[in-house]
């Protein structure tokens, strides 16, 4: 595809209008903040919550963009003259969509679109690091998984063979949005858990969000889910008119894994597809990163890269920053932070990860948002996990993780448990309990702010 869009073009795709400026003017790359522009960018204005992001256009060409795209009720309101580029349209999350899908269409990039309650990033951070062994490759950066970030991410699209874009939501109709404008050629569902089951009212009600990614996908396209997934295992059982590829550990699925051994900080097992086994190892630690190499490798076969290739690429993968991320402090401490966000299923990984370590070990919870009326049982659940998972010691932290707390006292377990209402007291406990050598977790919803405890003790 021909790289970039003239201003001119882009105004047609929109069905806009050239304000100002030469129409001549070549687009490449999209930004809508003003904090990211580098010479040459386009800006696209985009009102917020709080903000109007038409209303920095000023600074965006002081920052060197070549163009804005902004809406016409702005432009003519506040009667803007200039002598660069400017294109007017209705709304520019339509034209977001519109120039997206412009890209995507004339692309001939495999599309994978990826979704799941636990584990979106992480996959696609994998799959990414298998699929460029061979192809040139496009992936979602950061958290961009959202009705403005996919098309952003999609407007990057060149020359790419392989374009890995993850899916996330909230609600029903976010994905169905999402998916008929990425079009994806092969679909990922993780897993369906509990995140965000405040807002959707039960886990039938995830899966049916997280299948609508298969509403973009055409009759050739393919489904990939974990059938160990007990709703995701079902719909396997009642599905008949989509192609899927199944894999798992403990259900018969196409793709296998054996042998499995969970280290420290990483694991090694055998994948079995087709009569043969392949031997893989994964440079992080963690029971989901099975069920990620899995798909990854499905993926790469599907792609039909060599499978030297494949697993090269698995033994290579990094995670995308703020997952799983460890650090030293003093004395050799060893923190894990994995605080962006929590759900029970994410919360279990991570105390997984922390139970495998000899040193004495450290769970640090917070409170896992968005339940709804799910909140108290939920986390309960992993009150129970952290009692039967050889914590040394647990400290939550808010009003809900009290309720690990509680839960985890009434078990018979070794566990010494601390429960505070705010980061500052917990630190405060912390800095008294830490000693040479132990492994310490945080883990909880990003809104619990736990990045502040971590660069403190830092």
């Amino acid at each position: 595809m021909k790289k970039g869009l003239t201003v001119y073009q882009i105004a047609y795709i929109c069905q806009g209008e050239v304000f100002s400026g030469n129409k001549d003017v070549v687009c490449q790359n999209f930004v809508k903040d003003t904090r990211e522009i580098k010479p040459g960018d386009t800006y696209i204005g985009i009102k917020g919550a709080t903000f109007d992001g038409n209303s920095f256009y000023e600074e965006a060409f002081s920052k060197g963009a070549n163009c804005c795209i902004l809406e016409k009720e702005y432009i003519k309101k506040n009667n803007i003259s200039v002598k660069k580029p400017i294109i007017g349209v209705d709304n520019t999350l339509e034209a977001l969509k519109n120039i997206a899908l412009y890209k995507r269409n004339n692309s001939m990039a495999n599309v994978i679109g990826v979704t799941g309650s636990v584990g979106k990033t992480s996959t696609k951070d994998m799959i990414y690091s298998v699929a460029k062994t061979t192809f040139k490759t496009l992936k979602t950066e950061g958290n961009y998984n959202n009705n403005i970030g996919l098309p952003l991410t999609l407007m990057r699209l060149n020359d790419e063979e392989v374009a890995i874009l993850e899916m996330g939501m909230n609600h029903l109709g976010e994905i169905d949005y999402l998916t008929k404008i990425a079009k994806p050629h092969i679909s990922v569902i993780t897993n369906v858990g509990t995140a965000h089951i405040g807002m959707l009212g039960s886990r039938e009600n995830i899966l049916k969000a997280k299948l609508e990614i298969i509403n973009g996908m055409d009759s050739n396209g393919i489904l990939i889910i974990n059938n160990d997934n007990d709703l995701l295992h079902e719909y396997k059982k009642a599905a008949s008119s989509v192609n899927i590829v199944t894999i798992g550990i403990e259900n018969p699925s196409d793709f296998m894994a054996t042998d499995i051994v969970l280290n420290e900080t990483s694991s090694t097992f055998k994948i079995k597809y087709q009569n043969k086994t392949y031997n893989i190892y994964v440079p992080v630690a963690g029971r989901v990163f099975i069920y990620n190499s899995l798909i990854a490798f499905a993926i790469g076969m599907l792609l039909e890269i060599n499978p030297a290739n494949i697993i090269e690429g698995i033994k290579n993968f990094e995670l995308t920053k703020n997952r799983m991320e460890y650090f030293k402090i003093d004395d050799d401490i060893t923190i894990i932070d994995d605080a962006y966000n929590a759900s029970v299923d994410s919360m279990k990984s991570s105390i997984e990860v922390l139970s495998k370590y000899k040193n004495r070990k450290i769970a640090v919870l917070g409170d896992m948002l968005e339940l709804g009326d799910y909140s108290q049982s939920l986390h309960e659940q992993v009150g129970d996990y952290v009692a039967q998972s050889n914590i040394d010691i647990l400290i939550t932290v808010g009003k809900l993780a009290k309720f690990i707390a509680l839960r985890a006292q009434t078990k018979e377990s070794k566990t010494q448990i601390y429960s505070f209402l705010s980061n500052e007291e917990a630190l405060t406990k912390i800095k008294k309990l830490l000693q040479k050598d132990d492994v310490v977790l945080f883990k909880a919803s990003n809104g619990m702010h736990f990045k502040e405890i971590i660069e403190k003790l830092k």
